[in-house]
């Protein structure tokens, strides 16, 4: 039996774990912005890790049941309510047939992730259920949640109600962030005191921030080497001539406000990539929030692989949790 939406909330999508190996097409991976939490809710709820969910965006969509269920919130500090009554986030909770989940106000983060028993089960678009808005792959008819929309799910496994994944291996953000960067091919194309100035610098996450893309606002302007612009690139000192994009790819145009590419960021184009955030901090930038102090931090390509570990125990840790 299906689950019936009631409000939508703010910008509430059906994602899972993305569509991998398209991007060459130009349709990029899409999938949960915050990786981790959206693994980490389907396995409180005993789904594999890649089943849909939800990814609510500042508010909560309001979900009537028609069938029991289990739930579980993670992400943002978006606090669940059942038929208005509190419960934990991170933590399995039971919902019976004709109860009412809503939301709190957001104290946290931006991002909230809810999965429910079974998983979603919409049809598939190239091997995923994520919604690509832009491209209307996904979700339900390629769109975002809407009011009256009804959610199928899949049979579901027996787990216990309570599971929790413990305090230490809750990742959120705080009121200052840092965010890695491999620097890339084109940072020869400015000056060694802007590159120093990019990292020294303290940024704020610009109102602009979605799934295509989180600008900063704040820094230093960069400079760039002076150079006679090549065939085919544009005249701005941060056009190149056209390239593939990496997720993670850190644009800088006109050298003024730098964008970190998302998951639903377009594959390729004609503006230079100062560097790459590591892939380990990029679930922690879908959590932002427009006005969050932000520093780059240089790291190599040791670091990086290094913070992937990391990640991956953190992962391993979880599972083992909830053995």
């Amino acid at each position: 039996m299906p689950v019936k939406v009631i409000n939508a909330g703010l910008a509430t999508t059906i994602q899972d774990l993305g569509r991998p190996g398209y991007y060459h097409l130009g349709i990029p991976l899409s999938g949960a912005m915050d990786r981790l939490a959206m693994r980490a809710a389907n396995m409180l709820v005993g789904n594999s890790e890649d089943a849909a969910g939800l990814e609510a965006v500042f508010m909560g969509p309001e979900l009537e049941f028609t069938q029991d269920a289990l739930v579980a919130v993670t992400g943002a500090d978006l606090p669940p309510k059942l038929d208005g009554e509190p419960q934990e986030t991170w933590t399995a909770f039971a919902v019976r047939s004709g109860q009412v989940l809503s939301f709190d106000f957001l104290r946290s983060g931006a991002r909230a992730y809810i999965a429910i028993s079974g998983g979603i089960d919409t049809p598939m678009s190239l091997g995923s259920r994520s919604t690509y808005a832009i491209g209307a792959l996904g979700g339900v008819d390629g769109r975002g949640l809407q009011a009256g929309d009804m959610l199928p799910l899949r049979d579901g496994n027996q787990v216990s109600v309570g599971r929790t994944v413990p305090e230490k291996l809750r990742r959120g953000p705080g009121s200052h962030v840092e965010l890695r960067v491999l620097p890339g091919l084109y940072w020869h194309r400015i000056t060694e005191a802007a590159g120093a100035g990019f990292f020294d610098d303290v940024w704020k996450v610009a109102p602009e921030a979605d799934r295509m893309g989180y600008r900063f606002q704040g820094g230093r302007a960069l400079t760039f080497v002076d150079r006679q612009a090549p065939f085919s690139a544009g005249s701005d000192p941060s056009n190149i001539t056209d390239a593939c994009y990496p997720y993670g790819s850190v644009q800088v145009p006109s050298g003024t406000e730098p964008i970190v590419l998302h998951r639903d960021a377009v594959s390729g184009g004609g503006y230079f990539m100062l560097g790459t955030v590591v892939s380990a901090d990029m679930d922690l930038i879908g959590q932002l929030q427009p006005h969050t102090k932000t520093r780059f931090v240089k790291t190599d390509m040791n670091g990086a692989l290094a913070a992937r570990r990391h990640r991956a125990g953190i992962l391993e840790d979880i599972r083992a949790a909830l053995a």
